[in-house]
């Protein structure tokens, strides 16, 4: 909650997915005026009517918030959102922050920071992590880095998001670079997990007690017990989807070409993405990339 001595802030959240829902969730539980803005008009209609503000366009959000966190799939939609038609950065007020919470090249981040800075605006790179429920509890991790008047500026608003926050450098780039290190381990997990899961079942393993087994061993992995009981179920509605990583592992991978830095676990795993993806699975949870291993017979939905 806003400590009894701050003055609620007027927050924008735009993008009503998994996570920004809970992070428009948090803002509102801790006391600040949130406002929302979603392609998906339902969606923002849905949180007015919890006690929230819709805006019906990105320069409405841009007049009524000081600070504005976006929390769109990547790069090109943060870009269509800042400089497409209704631009942002046109109508935001010179001294209003920008948050960005998608995961994106670190070079690209870099040189956003550069772009607003040049019409006003401070700028966070400031990626996040933890999944949709500790996003509603504002548990989350946020990863990130800017000036030091962005971050008083925000005054108290991140640690309304998030349960931790990183602050890893005096400008952009630093949290998006910390990031996509963590976007390499979380792919090359879940692609493990999926490993693992698939010789279960090909070698007549029960599924379930393979889990009980791995989940109370030294085999075991966050990404093995949060994503193996989404096969266990067959269900494979998304939360994070296969293109996800086909997308995030592959930032990873132009990251180290640059320094040509040899990645062979994170290759890997990118290619069994991409396989999933291009044998239709790309929109299905990121569990789904278990689908690839021939010869094995997944659990059906319950």
């Amino acid at each position: 909650m806003i400590n009894s001595t701050e003055t609620p802030r007027r927050v924008g959240v735009i993008g009503l997915g998994a996570m920004g829902a809970g992070i428009a969730q948090s803002l509102r539980r801790a006391g600040h005026a949130v406002h929302v803005y979603d392609i998906r008009a339902d969606a923002a209609a849905a949180f007015a009517a919890q006690g929230g503000v819709a805006c019906a366009s990105l320069a409405d959000m841009a007049q009524a918030c000081e600070i504005v966190v976006s929390v769109v799939v990547n790069a090109q939609q943060t870009e269509s959102v800042l400089f497409g038609d209704g631009s942002l950065a046109a109508a935001l007020r010179p001294g209003s922050v920008f948050v960005m919470c998608s995961t994106v090249d670190p070079n690209w981040s870099v040189a956003l920071e550069g772009r607003l800075a040049g019409q006003g605006i401070l700028y966070l790179d400031a990626p996040i992590s933890g999944g949709a429920a500790k996003a509603a509890a504002g548990q989350m991790t946020m990863m990130t880095a800017g000036s030091a008047a962005a971050y008083e500026a925000c005054g108290s608003v991140l640690e309304s998001m998030a349960g931790k926050v990183y602050r890893l450098g005096d400008r952009a780039g630093a949290g998006s670079k910390v990031k996509i290190i963590n976007q390499l381990l979380a792919g090359v997990h879940i692609a493990a997990a999926a490993e693992a899961m698939a010789l279960g079942l090909r070698e007549g393993v029960d599924a379930d007690a393979l889990y009980e087994v791995i989940t109370h061993s030294a085999g075991n992995s966050w990404m093995f017990e949060n994503r193996m009981p989404h096969v266990l179920a067959g269900d494979y509605t998304p939360l994070s989807a296969v293109d996800i990583f086909v997308k995030d592992l592959g930032l990873v991978l132009d990251t180290a070409r640059h320094t040509r830095f040899p990645l062979p676990l994170a290759s890997t795993a990118h290619q069994m993405f991409m396989q999933a993806s291009s044998a239709g699975h790309g929109r299905e949870d990121d569990s789904a990339v278990i689908k690839i291993f021939p010869g094995i017979s997944l659990p059906e939905a319950k």
